[in-house]
């Protein structure tokens, strides 16, 4: 994450008079109820943010699930979910989200609040730059999630403790920015803001890397001839590297697509790394290799918070939320 003191600038800025919201009834429309979709319904009702849900999805099995599951109160099309309606919250792969979003914002009320929970922000910011609506709009990313999906899939605290990204958020209304970040604060979520630009860079690497390489290393280990006998000996370490892997194909194939060219750039620098463990260990250049498991090994406390200058970009960027 670069430029945090202009986040905190902006934000500091944007908030320099309180904005505060009276939540009486709140109509929330889910457009895809998967995983993320479905565990956000369950979080959403449990603390009581939202007094009534509407779910809208494709798949109509997924869709009687739902509504059996209880996740939602009712299951609408997406033309009767999207009207008359609070908030809208788009959480389908983002190709689709790339040829629905527009037409919710052509359906929706004037006071109606859309966001989408996608990967992938860039090209559909784009998408609906000079819509008459983009005001209404706010992209949002929270990062978190299983390999599993649909319906069955939701779990309640799905994103408790973890970081939602919202984008732009200078072109998106103060209203509606308000209630997607009370959303979050609902789901027990941190707020870091970016462009959409910047969240497709960072998340090109903290996310969609690990991803790519889980589904490369599964091909590797299936290409083997006696991939049976490796399989047997399968320990927790390789199940866990792998584990991404068995994400669905119709999520991840849309997000490399759609960032493309970041995700290029996250595997260049990986196959580098790679190409430099695997030189050091070909040229019996053992001390290099410490040295290469040593410098990894300084993720630890990187992840743990113990990084001064990272302990300070989590307090200008993730900590900036409204109470």
């Amino acid at each position: 994450m670069v430029k945090n003191e202009r986040y905190v600038t902006e934000r500091s800025r944007r908030n320099s008079g309180p904005f505060f919201i009276k939540i009486r009834h709140m109509r929330i429309t889910i457009v895809g109820l998967g995983l993320i979709g479905g565990s956000m319904a369950k979080d959403l009702r449990k603390s009581g943010f939202a007094t009534e849900l509407i779910g809208v999805d494709a798949n109509e099995i997924h869709a009687a699930q739902a509504l059996e599951l209880g996740l939602v109160d009712r299951v609408a099309t997406l033309e009767e979910g999207v009207s008359h309606t609070d908030m809208v919250l788009i959480a389908i792969p983002v190709d689709k989200t790339l040829a629905v979003l527009p037409l919710i914002l052509d359906r929706i009320e004037s006071g109606t609040t859309v966001s989408d929970m996608g990967s992938a922000k860039k090209i559909l910011v784009d998408s609906v730059a000079s819509h008459k609506r983009r005001k209404n709009y706010v992209p949002a990313h929270p990062m978190s999630g299983t390999e599993n999906s649909g319906p069955t899939a939701a779990m309640e605290d799905l994103f408790r403790g973890k970081i939602a990204i919202i984008c732009d958020q200078e072109d998106s209304g103060p209203q509606h920015i308000a209630l997607v970040e009370k959303l979050f604060q609902n789901l027990g979520m941190d707020i870091a803001y970016m462009t959409s630009d910047e969240q497709d860079h960072s998340t090109a690497f903290v996310s969609h890397l690990p991803h790519a390489a889980a589904f490369a290393l599964a091909n590797a280990v299936q290409a083997k001839e006696d991939r049976s006998i490796i399989f047997d000996l399968a320990s927790g370490g390789f199940r866990s590297t792998v584990r991404l892997a068995k994400s669905a194909g119709s999520m991840w194939h849309p997000i490399f697509q759609q960032n493309r060219r970041y995700v290029v750039e996250a595997l260049n620098v990986y196959i580098k790394h790679l190409k430099e463990f695997r030189d050091c260990m070909k040229e019996e250049d053992d001390e290099k290799m410490w040295d290469l498991i040593e410098s990894a090994n300084r993720i630890r406390s990187i992840l743990a918070g113990e990084t001064p200058h990272l302990v300070k970009n989590e307090e200008k960027i993730t900590k900036l939320y409204t109470k």
